[in-house]
């Protein structure tokens, strides 16, 4: 089992810590790993084995636990006071009011617990109102381009080049479950369309009770289709209209909301720069891992631009940025990541194959007047200048870069 050092390490800090910590992420993006994990770090630290209590709610073995208060009697009946537990709950969210269970191993033991769940409906329910201020999340991305390479050390004995790696990871993505053997990419992508199609049915259209089955796929390869693109509701209703279809607005606003929700799609909003306000209209999608298009609508190379965004977008996640699209008056900046007092300005390109592109590329990022890094990133291995403090480099390079 390959440690994913990222997510162990900002764990490591709240070991311990009165806060429930909740892992999150679409599933198979691997955080019952994470939790097993983190059980092997517990115990090295010295926590004995019988004070940490695992879970795993979508195991028939807990079928009998999926009631808040039959969960709490089990619980209860393990702790012997006045040592310390650990809790470490696998899919919290397949148990009917567990809020109301977390809350009261809290008041009521000396616990330190975890949780993890496939649906962003976690941090709006009950527990935000019960728990305010007494949680803290970690989201959990499918494998970055490092740990993909990690991974391939690991499993495979097949010594390949770099570029040809960042070419699968391009081709594949990174759901762990298929870089731990060498499947073929028909392979691959059968593996994925069966995860898509479970989340699709329990944390899409069970858990927001979603009719028109046929419909929520429409809308959801409208937004595949438009990956890298700013488009709204609105614009997804005109284009089925155009098709003979209609559609209600707050229909498409709650199929994206779900899409949300389950880690299927992230939104990401624009940002005037010059303003400095949020705008509310007009945002960017990007997909949970870009193997979902591929397992969903085949290879659409045309969309290589937007696949290159997303891979981008889903690194800045995991570091943790917070990730707008820029707005500076007429001119559009991919990314503008922000975490604390950092901030990068980002424009990704598939070549710069021409002198128009590469004013297109770098025109807005010399536009924006301050000392913030900027990058434009591209597949291109043979431009290698730096115009004016705007550094040129290629998507694998960048996405191994430790420090930008």
């Amino acid at each position: 089992m390959i440690k994913r050092e990222l997510y162990i390490d900002k764990l490591k800090k709240f070991i311990g810590k009165p806060q429930v910590k909740i892992i999150t992420g679409i599933r198979r993006s691997g955080k019952s790993t994470v939790l097993r994990l983190l059980m092997d770090e517990l115990i090295q630290k010295g926590v004995k084995e019988n004070q940490i209590i695992y879970l795993n709610f979508e195991s028939f073995s807990s079928l009998h636990l999926t009631q808040a208060q039959s969960l709490y009697e089990d619980v209860k009946g393990r702790i012997k006071k006045p040592s310390k537990y650990y809790l470490l709950f696998d899919e919290i969210q397949e148990v009917e009011n567990w809020e109301k269970a977390v809350n009261s191993f809290l008041v009521d033991f000396d616990v330190d617990i975890y949780l993890t769940g496939s649906n962003s409906h976690l941090l709006s329910s009950e527990l935000s109102t019960l728990l305010a201020g007494r949680y803290v999340e970690f989201p959990i991305y499918t494998l970055s381009y490092s740990e993909f390479l990690d991974f391939k050390k690991f499993y495979s004995e097949i010594d390949e080049s770099k570029p040809s790696l960042f070419i699968k990871y391009l081709r594949k993505g990174g759901f762990p479950v298929i870089h731990t053997m060498d499947y073929e990419d028909e392979t691959a992508y059968q593996v994925v369309r069966d995860i898509y199609d479970s989340v699709i049915l329990r944390d899409s259209v069970q858990r927001h009770k979603i009719r028109d089955i046929e419909l929520l796929n429409r809308v959801i390869k409208y937004a595949f289709d438009n990956i890298g693109n700013t488009f709204s509701g609105k614009n997804v209703a005109d284009y089925f209209k155009s098709q003979q279809r209609k559609i209600d607005l707050n229909t498409v606003y709650n199929y994206l909301h779900a899409l949300e929700s389950a880690f299927i799609l992230y939104r990401v909003s624009r940002y005037d720069l010059k303003g400095r306000e949020i705008l509310k209209t007009q945002e960017k999608f990007y997909l949970a891992d870009i193997s979902l298009l591929y397992a969903t609508m085949g290879y659409r190379d045309r969309l290589i631009a937007g696949v290159l965004e997303n891979l981008v977008f889903l690194e800045l996640k995991r570091r943790g940025y917070q990730v707008f699209v820029g707005k500076l008056e007429q001119r559009e900046i991919d990314f503008v990541a922000e975490k604390k007092e950092q901030k990068l300005y980002i424009q990704v390109a598939y070549k710069l194959e021409s002198p128009e592109t590469i004013d297109r590329e770098f025109k807005p990022l010399l536009a924006i007047d301050d000392h913030f890094p900027k990058y434009v990133i591209t597949m291109d291995g043979f431009f290698r200048d730096t115009i004016q403090g705007v550094k040129h480099a290629h998507i694998s390079d960048f996405l191994l870069q430790k420090q930008w």
